[in-house]
């Protein structure tokens, strides 16, 4: 089925479809991260081809995602959930019941995880590889969580949705072909959102964080966990303040996860450093969109949905060769190996010394970016829902 079909589809089948799908919302941890932000831009995709799924999410979230999508029915997930143990609990026993009392016959879990008896049609997104290419990169107990459930997802009777080519070749690479092929399914950016900051928009950002009038930056986005590399990142840039104590103050946006190097470093107050925690979404352009380069050294990623905002807030992005990165980054994106930080201040440098490419790079982010839209990936997990 192809999106010229989904297209031809009437209003009536595809409010039929909806009433068909349960999407369960509940992994998500307080503040949304990177699914929280995959799961944003897939309800709002939905909301551009009407189509109008059942969410089931906790009460916050609930609030939140009928802010950006209103169309969705929600329900709130109960509170025993957040007991210990209730997750599983919920996820393996009250879901499908949910499912069955509403009527719907498809459950999709947009977090690897997914209800082990049901008989309906089981669809469920997996992010990335690097919790069996990349272990070191997570708790053993994380690592060893997902890799149970990439493995049972791969042998079962499920349909697979991965963000990028590079995580199906990885993950079929360490654990065979799939029961069942694994659907390619690239992020989309919310244009909406992220476009070039104005000045106005990049004067009050400045001035929120702290920032003088004619301060530059560089700028990190993202989860602070060890395959995004942040300490390699504050190692580099300390060498290039070393060097030149003109060097543009270095941005951490994003909430702390489990890297302790990280969050050590950060501890020590770094000169010219400035960490600034969760930020809320309207920010985010003007943190990218007004910095002099966004740097997202990451060793391993499913898809890269940082460097595609900063793209589309047409910022230049220096990033790495890992993974899924060259699949979003293109020609656009400057690329190191990402192996140690002296290769990454290089870089820094030479792209801080050459304004004219960093101009070029970030005039041409926009249509790159545009190449990737939610409603196209809005369409491509209808057809997961349908594909017998």
């Amino acid at each position: 089925m192809t999106s010229a079909d989904l297209d031809q589809l009437s209003p009536d089948e595809l409010a039929s479809l909806g009433r068909r799908v349960l999407i369960d919302a509940t992994a998500m941890p307080a503040q949304l991260g990177g699914v929280g932000r995959y799961l944003e831009g897939i309800l709002q995709g939905f909301e551009e081809i009407g189509f109008v799924p059942w969410v089931v999410a906790k009460p916050a979230h609930v609030r939140h995602f009928r802010r950006l999508a209103p169309s969705p029915r929600y329900l709130q997930a109960p509170s025993w959930l957040a007991a210990r143990g209730g997750r599983f609990a919920w996820e393996q026993l009250g879901l499908p019941r949910l499912a069955k009392r509403i009527g719907a016959d498809v459950i999709h879990s947009p977090h690897y995880t997914f209800p082990v008896k049901f008989g309906g049609r089981r669809v469920v997104t997996i992010h990335d590889a690097t919790a069996i290419t990349d272990p070191q990169t997570h708790s053993r107990m994380k690592a060893s969580f997902f890799t149970w459930w990439l493995k049972r997802g791969y042998r079962s009777d499920v349909q697979l949705i991965a963000p990028s080519q590079a995580t199906v070749d990885l993950v079929t690479e360490r654990l065979g072909d799939p029961k069942s092929p694994v659907e390619v399914v690239h992020h989309g950016v919310n244009s909406s959102i992220f476009y070039p900051p104005s000045e106005a928009e990049v004067h009050e950002f400045r001035q929120s964080v702290g920032l003088a009038d004619d301060e530059h930056w560089i700028a990190f986005l993202g989860t602070i966990e060890p395959r995004k590399q942040v300490p390699m990142l504050l190692e580099a840039h300390a060498k290039l303040r070393a060097e030149n104590p003109a060097t543009p103050t270095l941005l951490i946006g994003g909430q702390r996860g489990w890297d302790a190097d990280a969050i050590r470093m950060l501890d020590e107050y770094p000169a010219g450093v400035k960490e600034l925690g969760y930020l809320r979404l309207e920010q985010l352009r003007a943190l990218l969109g007004g910095s002099d380069l966004v740097v997202y050294a990451s060793l391993a990623e499913g898809f890269g949905l940082p460097v595609l905002e900063a793209m589309q807030c047409a910022a230049p992005v220096l990033t790495t060769r890992a993974t899924a990165l060259p699949e979003v980054g293109g020609e656009v994106a400057a690329y190191v190996d990402g192996k140690d930080a002296d290769e990454l201040a290089d870089e820094i440098r030479r792209l801080l010394e050459h304004p004219e490419e960093r101009a070029e790079r970030a005039a041409a982010g926009p249509d790159r970016a545009a190449r990737f839209t939610w409603t196209q990936a809005a369409h491509a997990h209808v057809m997961a829902y349908r594909t017998k």
